[in-house]
């Protein structure tokens, strides 16, 4: 699935989780990859990433920069916990992860950072200061 503002010819933040989401559309809505909600907003000075994923600390994750794309990702190793209960349903999930997102030429790679509070991981994307939008200019007719 492809994430783009309402004009496809002016696209920001683009998601590449195409396998993932092609899965699920096939086997169901009850068959889940483990990917962690996100929403992505532009403001005017940055874009933000905000991921849904409660259970976990902040030493779980690795956020990095390769080439172009932003990769968020998790690796938690499973523990074998013997469980006297018995479920009806089991949909808490404390699986690995890893989601990647191509950034637009408007952020400047050099000021990103993230912070993990109350299950949400936010990932704020600075933007250039040549891209950051700016008051419209009236321009007068001679």
């Amino acid at each position: 699935m492809y994430l783009y503002r309402n004009n496809p010819l002016n696209a920001r933040i683009v998601n590449k989780d195409i396998l993932n989401n092609s899965i699920s559309d096939f086997l169901g809505a009850d068959f889940t990859v483990n990917q962690p909600a996100s929403n992505i907003v532009e403001m005017e000075d940055k874009f933000l990433i905000e991921l849904a994923v409660p259970g976990l600390s902040k030493e779980d994750f690795h956020v990095k920069l390769d080439k172009n794309y932003l990769i968020i990702s998790s690796e938690k190793t499973k523990t074998e916990v013997v469980n006297e209960e018995k479920f009806t349903r089991k949909e808490f999930n404390y699986d690995s992860f890893k989601r990647s997102f191509m950034l637009p030429k408007s952020v400047n790679k050099e000021e990103i950072s993230a912070e993990y509070v109350n299950g949400i991981l936010s990932v704020s994307l600075l933007k250039r200061e040549e891209e950051k939008e700016k008051d419209a200019i009236e321009i007068k007719i001679q």
